[in-house]
């Protein structure tokens, strides 16, 4: 049977796009042997439902660099012994034995979750002097990529317009529709006055300001915040800590996909206040159609690519992520204002199962592997 590999050394195993979506999706929908190559140290497994692959290259020492050295041979070697007709991989310091990949056979499609020189420029480890530069670099370096790989399989449209057309299949991060969405949530008057914010925690994501704006609501009885994911830096939890308001912030950990169903099935809105930096403003942050798809109002950062879709949809409302005060005050407009933003939730999860959902996507991604197979 023939082999296609999806390849990651930075993502989790279970991670939305790549295994929820993409690799079950390819697993129930070919006849070959479909495997994730990931570097994490929790073993080898079988997905029985869909019959796809785990491939654990075993955790990598060193962080970023560990990554880039020893995952890019490790996963180099452990792939040609597979000799894959597909080699589809996720993070772009693996473009250079991608392209290695390409010259001694088999076809390599680009998967490009984020704006890289875009979000070189907001990242803090990088000198500030050096980030420019090193975001020039990093957009010739995917161009030449995309020159020479088969297929560019990009995020959002923001990453899409910067790539040849000819060889770019969009694959935007709309939700499985029943993923998590309840069966039989609680009524929405019968929720705590809970907001729901799963997902990768830092400070560019709004975190502080959320908790200052909590603190200025307090006086709303049984007010909280439901947080789930890892921070990053992990120190950022200690400065959290130090804020009035963390009191009213319930952490969850890292939680699995059931579990973040049953998180938005219980709160009154979601939040997505990413702070307006050049990676963030023209995201599509996936938690924005995941709240969406549990029918629930979504209290978001004024970028304009959020309003197109929210105002558009007239499923949430939009404040201004670096003033603690505007966000209190919508919060405290949800929590007085039941009916009217259960209707907005509703009005959301309409959108998702109308247009903004996975089947869609999913279709998308199984032309593309036909045209590549020559199926």
């Amino acid at each position: 049977m023939t082999t296609i590999i999806h390849l990651t050394t930075a993502h989790p195993r279970y991670d939305a796009r790549i295994f929820i979506k993409e690799v079950k999706t390819l697993a129930v929908s070919f006849s070959h042997n479909i495997v994730l190559m990931v570097a994490d140290g929790k073993g080898n497994e079988k997905d029985e439902k869909s019959g796809a692959s785990i491939y654990d290259l075993g955790r990598l020492p060193g962080g970023r660099l560990g990554r880039l050295f020893f995952g890019s041979w490790r996963s180099f070697i452990e792939i040609r012994k597979y000799k894959p007709v597909i080699i589809h991989f996720h993070d772009p310091e693996l473009i250079p034995i991608a392209m290695l990949l390409k010259i001694v056979g088999g076809k390599v499609v680009y998967d490009i979750h984020e704006d890289l020189p875009r979000q070189i420029l907001s990242k803090d480890w990088i000198p500030a002097t050096f980030r420019k530069p090193i975001a020039f670099f990093m957009t010739g370096i995917e161009t030449l990529a995309a020159s020479i790989f088969d297929a560019i399989v990009p995020a959002t449209p923001k990453i899409a317009a910067r790539f040849h057309e000819n060889k770019t299949k969009m694959i935007q991060n709309f939700p499985i529709v029943t993923e998590v969405s309840l069966t039989a949530p609680i009524p929405y008057e019968k929720r705590p006055f809970a907001f729901a914010y799963p997902g990768y925690i830092s400070k560019y994501r709004g975190i502080h300001e959320v908790v200052q704006a909590l603190h200025l609501i307090k006086d709303i009885e049984g007010i909280r915040l439901d947080l789930a994911g890892e921070f990053s830096p992990p120190i950022l939890v200690e400065e959290l800590r130090a804020l009035p308001g963390w009191e009213l912030v319930t952490y969850h950990g890292w939680i699995s996909r059931e579990r973040l169903s049953h998180l938005l099935g219980s709160a009154r809105a979601g939040l997505v206040l990413h702070h307006p930096i050049p990676n963030e403003i023209d995201a599509q942050p996936i938690k924005l159609y995941e709240y969406m798809s549990a029918g629930l109002p979504i209290l978001a950062s004024d970028f304009p690519l959020l309003k197109q879709i929210i105002e558009g949809e007239r499923c949430g409302l939009l404040v201004d992520p670096l003033d603690p005060e505007a966000i209190a005050a919508a919060m405290r407009w949800i929590i007085d204002h039941p009916v009217e933003a259960e209707a907005m939730g509703q009005r959301g999860r309409q959108a998702v199962l109308r247009v903004y959902n996975w089947d869609k996507e999913a279709a998308k991604l199984i032309d593309l592997y036909n045209k590549l197979l020559g199926t």
